[in-house]
């Protein structure tokens, strides 16, 4: 399932290559019916919040997002979603965003791999929704879910959730006070989309790695400062992975040291991974996916357990049980190489 970061990517894309354009929607599948009641409408803003994508949509552009008439269209896409972009040279800021079966992360095929025109282009059966504009067209797949709502029902979707470590109004004082009250284990609170939204399996294992810190220990024993640690720690990760597509947790002196992960029969795929300029997923990771392998830091054997249904990955021996914030992201801080050159130079 893609993690907060690619749902932020993905709205950036749809922003650039629909924003406030009156555009064509369907639903060749058939099973999104209310894509006629949005035919010909505006795109005005698409945001994300956590793993939900919201399209707002307004009759005319004279008509701002946020208006009584304006329609939100919810997708979350799961395990199995994936959104497809065709158009114009420079329409598309990505080529495919989503979760296929055989890849983690991003894929990055488009639906016009040769010269065939975009326009022509005959969506696939399983089109749950296609938007089309005057560059462009997105088709959306195997989502979990897609559906209509107006303002109240949009609000409750996001009341819902924790706050999201990428958006600007994000309230962190919540996701600290909501693991500081539980007796649940942190590895567990951090997959708990109504804690934190936004973070996967990915993200949980690292940022505990970083955070050096036992993926059991209960949020209620940990310190205000350990807590708000994670998040300070989580933003400028999840923002490199907005940015880039991927998600890379190890600071440059550590990438060549143990340069392996444990492959599963495809592979671990990241975006971008034939690209020989980005950091390649055997040197992306401390922890997710290399167990049995010696960890990067201090060579012990990297565990691995299931932990809620999912699997966990720690080091036991730089993980422990602490009664303080450790000062490791302090000594090796992400934002020097995870923000953008604008954003790390900032007070």
């Amino acid at each position: 399932m893609p993690e907060g970061h690619t749902v932020h990517r993905l709205a950036a894309a749809l922003r650039a290559g629909f924003g406030e354009q009156r555009v064509r929607t369907s639903s060749p599948q058939g099973r999104f019916s209310e894509a006629a009641d949005l035919d010909g409408w505006v795109l005005a803003n698409a945001e994300a919040v956590g793993k939900h994508l919201f399209l707002a949509f307004v009759p005319d552009a004279s008509v701002d997002a946020g208006a009584p008439v304006t329609r939100y269209v919810r997708v979350h896409l799961g395990l199995y979603g994936s959104w497809t972009f065709a158009g114009e040279p420079g329409f598309a800021t990505v080529h495919a965003i989503g979760a296929p079966r055989v890849r983690i992360g991003e894929r990055e095929e488009g639906l016009d791999d040769g010269d065939v025109d975009w326009r022509r282009i005959v969506p696939r059966p399983t089109t749950r929704l296609r938007i089309a504009g005057p560059q462009g067209l997105a088709d959306l797949t195997g989502p979990t879910a897609c559906e209509v709502l107006d303002a109240a029902g949009r609000q409750a979707v996001i009341d819902r959730l924790g706050p999201d470590p990428l958006r600007a109004d994000a309230d962190r004082r919540r996701f600290v006070d909501r693991v500081l009250a539980s007796r649940t284990a942190i590895g567990v609170l951090l997959m708990n989309q109504d804690v934190i939204a936004g973070i996967g399996n990915i993200y949980r294992a690292e940022v505990l790695f970083r955070a050096r810190l036992d993926p059991t220990v209960p949020g209620r024993d940990l310190t205000r400062g350990m807590v708000e640690g994670i998040w300070e720690d989580l933003v400028p990760l999840m923002e490199y992975g907005a940015r880039t597509g991927r998600i890379v947790t190890t600071q440059p002196e550590h990438r060549d040291i143990e340069a392996r992960i444990v492959e599963r029969s495809r592979g671990t795929r990241q975006n971008g991974d034939e690209d020989p300029d980005v950091v390649p997923r055997e040197k992306s990771f401390y922890v997710y996916h290399r167990q049995t392998l010696p960890c990067r830091v201090c060579a012990t054997e990297i565990r691995s357990a299931d932990m809620a249904a999912r699997t966990v990955f720690w080091c036991p021996r730089c993980q422990t049980v602490r009664s303080r914030r450790a000062t490791w992201t302090r000594e090796h801080p992400a934002a020097p190489w995870a923000l953008a050159p604008e954003r790390s130079e900032r007070p």
